[in-house]
C-alpha cells in the first residue's frame, strides 16, 4: 500500500501575503522537569513558552511539532539549567534554519526550597515563583533568572507616630510624678496602656529578573533579595521566631523606595548579575491600593 502524502498548509509560500513574525510557537507548554538543589533531586511541574522568529522567508508558518518534540525530550530528562535552556533555543534553530534567526524558551515553576527559622531549630518549607529564560540571536545566548520574594514591610511615617502617641501616653502617666521608678516604668511599658499604638505593617512583593551566566542558580538571587530586605516571610515559627520578626521589622522600616534601593545595592555588588529589572508591590493595610516602585540597571531591562 502506498504511503498516502499528507497535506501541510504551512509550507504555502506567498511573498506577497505573508508578511515576517516578530514570535511564533507555543505558550504553557505542560512539561515535568527536573531540579537539582542541595538537597536533592525533584521532578515538578511546569509551564514552557517555546518561540521562533519567523522571518526568513515568507512562510506562512514554522514546525510547532518540532518545538514541542524538543521540548519534551531535552527538558525532561536532564537536570534544569540555564544552560540547557540555551542548548534547547540552539536546536529551535537548526530546526528551523531556514525560517528563523531568533529562538526563545521559558520556564515558569514555583521552586519549593527549605527555610531555616529566624531563631529556634525549626524550619520550614517555601515555594518561590521562579521564570527561567534563554534568548538566542543568531547564535549569541543570553540568560535571565526571575523570582518573586515575599517579604514584610514596616511604614516608617506610622512608626513614627505611633511613637510619638507612646510618647504622649507616657507622658500622661508619669508627668507628676517627680521620682519615677524604674520597676513601675518597666512594668507600664509592657501594658496596652504602655505601646498605644503600633505601625502599619503588610506583606509585600519583590519581583526581580536578572540577566547572568549558563551556570548562575535562581536560589541565589532569592538569597541576595532576601537578605537585602532582611523581612522574608517564615513558615513554621516559635515565639522566639515571631519575636526576631518583630524587632527585624522594626529594625528595617520601609516604603517601597527603600525597598527598591536596598535591593539595588545588593544586585549591584554581586558581579555575577549583569543586569536587572524589578519592581516591588506593597499590599498596603492602611489603603485599598498598592504602594510600587520600579529598578533597573541598564538599557537592556527596562520591563518584564
Amino acid at each position: 500500500m502506498t504511503k498516502q502524502t499528507l497535506p501541510d498548509v504551512a509550507k504555502e509560500t506567498h511573498a506577497e501575503r505573508f508578511a515576517p513574525i516578530d514570535w511564533v510557537g507555543m505558550g504553557a507548554i505542560e512539561l515535568p522537569v527536573i531540579l537539582k538543589q542541595a538537597d536533592g533531586q525533584y521532578r515538578i511541574p511546569a509551564r514552557v513558552d517555546a518561540k521562533v522568529s519567523l522571518d526568513k522567508k515568507p512562510s506562512r508558518g514554522i514546525h510547532m511539532s518540532r518545538l514541542y518534540l524538543l521540548s519534551q525530550e531535552m527538558m525532561t530528562k536532564s537536570d534544569l539549567t540555564l544552560g540547557l535552556l540555551g542548548q534547547v533555543t540552539s536546536e529551535f534553530l537548526r530546526t528551523h534554519e531556514d525560517l528563523s534567526t531568533r529562538a526563545l524558551v521559558q520556564v515558569q515553576f514555583e521552586a519549593p526550597l527549605v527555610r531555616k527559622a529566624l531563631k529556634s531549630n525549626n524550619q520550614a518549607w517555601r515555594s518561590y515563583p521562579v521564570v527561567l529564560s534563554a534568548f538566542n540571536e543568531d547564535g549569541k545566548i543570553s540568560y535571565f533568572a526571575e523570582v518573586i520574594v515575599t517579604y514584610s514591610s514596616t511604614c516608617p511615617a506610622s512608626a513614627a507616630l505611633s511613637r510619638q502617641l507612646i510618647q504622649d501616653g507616657f507622658k500622661q502617666q508619669f508627668s507628676n510624678d517627680q521620682t519615677l521608678d524604674f520597676d513601675i516604668v518597666h512594668a507600664w511599658l509592657g501594658t496596652p496602656q504602655g505601646i498605644v499604638a503600633t505601625p502599619h505593617a503588610q506583606r509585600s512583593f519583590a519581583r526581580v529578573k536578572a540577566e547572568v551566566g549558563p551556570d548562575f542558580h535562581y536560589g541565589d538571587l532569592i538569597d541576595v533579595v532576601e537578605e537585602a530586605l532582611q523581612t522574608a516571610v517564615q513558615g513554621a515559627v516559635k515565639r522566639e521566631d515571631e519575636q526576631e520578626f518583630a524587632l527585624r521589622n522594626g529594625q528595617n522600616l520601609m516604603f517601597c523606595e527603600d525597598a527598591a534601593r536596598r535591593v539595588k545595592d545588593a544586585l549591584d555588588g554581586k558581579p555575577a548579575i549583569l543586569d536587572y529589572v524589578a519592581e516591588f508591590s506593597h499590599v498596603e493595610s492602611l489603603h485599598p491600593h498598592n504602594a510600587v516602585s520600579h529598578i533597573s540597571k541598564g538599557l537592556k531591562l527596562r520591563s518584564f
